[in-house]
């Protein structure tokens, strides 16, 4: 039983590939053809490379931080992604649409049409260490340059104006901040002098410790009269003026001694007073230094939003303005179709040679 003929085998029958000089011319020819095709007419690959900026390579990071500014809105790994999503986006084909009056030169219906142009055209891709490229292959290299300048302007424009608007942003919580920390400190430098006007202390703590320091002072002040009044005592009695002079001494410092030893709070120089008064202070204190330092800390990162906003357009920095590639730009379809005719002929020859079982080697 005689198999059915192939494909190869019914193409090698057909009359027109019949002959094999013309089918061979013929195959040639086309060859040529996609060849030429495949060349001319010549494109040109324009394209752009980018990458989001670091604030330390501009020299910036030790302010950015001692100021309390971010080194970047987005993040170091979103930075990227971020960037090639502003490039893919509507709003910047927009902006090259507009830039370029792509409308008009391309002769397509309106904006939508240039934006699904752009879109199928314009490739936007990464590459190794964050790096954004933008690439066009185009007829016209002067045109092909201007689509990946403007889109290099567009993203650069973008990325600063969401920078500034995240500044923005941040600032005015901080003028809040500031303001409410403001508040705090000048509420609590009142309670402050106040409680100094009311115990008429110029540096209360140290008027308070100098009221602790006194009793120690005081006991051995008692000590020291006790020796005096004992020595006195063997060679006067308690009647001698001088015995009489130390003891009325000796009571005295005791005297003071149990006013500052008191309890009771209301008393003038007690231990209770000064233990109430030293707490209140350093309640006072401690509220001053947190409202100051919150204040400080607010007004510093408020500072810092001030270097943002000149940084704002650095936010992506260039590294290959627009060129033309100097590779030379091949046509894929012809070069395509080429290698097909290719594959199709040399299966037709390989056919006539090696012919299946059944079917002799024929060349009509």
């Amino acid at each position: 039983m005689t198999p059915p003929p192939s494909l190869i085998g019914s193409l090698r029958r057909a009359p027109l590939v019949r002959s094999p000089w013309l089918r061979r011319a013929i195959i040639v020819v086309l060859l040529a053809i996609c060849a030429v095709l495949t060349l001319f007419p010549e494109r040109y690959r324009a394209a752009v490379t980018l990458t989001p900026t670091d604030p330390a390579s501009l020299g910036l990071g030790q302010t950015l931080g001692q100021l309390g500014a971010l080194n970047s809105v987005f993040g170091n790994q979103a930075a990227v992604e971020v960037s090639m999503r502003v490039a893919r986006s509507v709003y910047v084909r927009q902006a090259v649409i507009k830039q370029l009056d792509l409308v008009k030169r391309l002769g397509l219906r309106d904006d939508i049409h240039a934006s699904r142009w752009l879109e199928k055209n314009v490739d936007i891709r990464t590459m190794r260490g964050g790096i954004v490229q933008m690439e066009i292959e185009t007829p016209d290299a002067a045109f092909g340059r201007q689509i990946v300048t403007a889109y290099q302007n567009a993203t650069q424009a973008r990325l600063g104006e969401i920078a500034r608007r995240q500044t923005e942003y941040k600032r005015g919580i901080l003028e809040r901040l500031v303001r409410e920390a403001g508040e705090r400190r000048d509420q609590a430098e009142a309670a402050y002098n106040d409680f100094r006007l009311r115990t008429r202390y110029s540096d209360p703590r140290f008027a308070i410790g100098a009221i602790g320091e006194r009793i120690p002072v005081l006991q051995a002040a008692i000590k020291a009269k006790e020796v005096e009044l004992n020595a006195a005592r063997q060679f006067a009695t308690d009647e001698n003026i001088s015995v009489r002079q130390i003891i009325a001494q000796l009571d005295a410092l005791k005297s003071q001694l149990a006013q500052l030893q008191a309890l009771n709070p209301t008393e003038n120089n007690s231990i209770g007073r000064v233990v109430r008064q030293s707490t209140q202070v350093r309640k006072l204190e401690r509220e001053l230094n947190i409202a100051q330092q919150l204040y400080d800390g607010y007004t510093r990162y408020l500072e810092g939003t001030a270097v943002e906003d000149l940084t704002s357009t650095a936010t992506v920095r260039v590294l290959e303005p627009a060129y033309i590639d100097t590779a030379r730009q091949l046509n894929l379809i012809p070069a395509a179709l080429g290698v097909l005719i290719l594959l199709v002929g040399l299966g037709v020859e390989f056919y006539g040679w090696r012919p299946p079982v059944g079917e002799g080697r024929r060349d009509d």
